[in-house]
């Protein structure tokens, strides 16, 4: 019975670190998708630790491949001090995993406030006949958002940009894909995307930071369970006199 348990948990445990490096491969996939998203969208915020949650998910993906090399070398040689390694390191990432969740929810919580505190910046900072990285920041989110100006498309009367051109209209990236000969003016406010971008894009930021939590909550619990059957082989390996004898006569479990 206690061969069987040490069977079973060996098999479980070569499995996860098959998926430990398929782990490893999404984590880091995640992490880079948030780093070049956010790149689009950085001109909304200025903490720049906002980013700490992606970086850490980058290097856990990249730990995890190591930790899957490890465990499958230690599981199928029956490395004593190997699987101990094993489940040191697991422990180690599971904490910082913890730690990307908790990281997480509190960038989470001041992306409203952040964005807030610099949309108005940027905005005024628009210059559409000569486009700088805040131009072109906006007009990207106009089109990739559907939305127009801060609250609504009004908001635009109240920007450097609108007083110096005078001629009523706000930018291109403010047309309906399917409106027809949009030019931007306010006369036909039909043309133009009546929700705000504000509020969408404090949903989009929060939405990718939401990608980041959920992959560290999932790929945690694969890891506690990794711990656990490393543990069960340490344990039946050094408690059970059977398994020591099945070893020195050159027969596995």
């Amino acid at each position: 019975m206690g061969q069987c348990g040490i069977t079973s948990s060996k098999t479980v445990l070569v499995f996860l670190n098959l998926i430990f490096w398929a782990a490893a491969g999404i984590l880091c996939y995640v992490g880079a998708y948030v780093f070049i998203t956010y790149d689009d969208y950085d001109h909304f915020f200025e903490d720049v630790y906002t980013m700490i949650p992606a970086v850490v998910i980058i290097a856990v993906g990249t730990l995890l491949f190591i930790i899957g090399l490890i465990g499958c070398c230690a599981t199928i040689r029956e490395s004593r001090c190997g699987l101990a390694t094993f489940v040191a390191i697991l422990l180690l990432v599971f904490i910082t995993e913890v730690v990307v969740v908790v990281l997480g929810y509190i960038y989470r919580a001041k992306v409203a406030s952040e964005v807030d505190n610099s949309i108005h910046k940027v905005y005024n900072k628009y210059n559409g006949s000569n486009p700088d990285a805040a131009t072109r920041a906006i007009d990207y989110v106009q089109r990739q958002l559907h939305c127009c100006g801060i609250s609504d498309y009004k908001d635009w009367e109240n920007t450097l940009w609108y007083k110096e051109t005078k001629n009523n209209s706000v930018p291109l990236s403010c047309c309906k894909a399917d409106a027809i000969n949009c030019t931007g003016t306010m006369n036909r406010p039909s043309d133009l995307y009546a929700e705000g971008c504000q509020v969408l894009v404090v949903s989009k930021l929060q939405e990718i930071m939401m990608y980041v939590i959920w992959a560290a909550l999932a790929f945690a619990v694969i890891q506690l369970l990794g711990m656990l059957c490393a543990c069960v082989v340490l344990c039946r390996r050094s408690r059970d006199p059977a398994y020591e004898l099945l070893i020195t006569g050159g027969t596995y479990a």
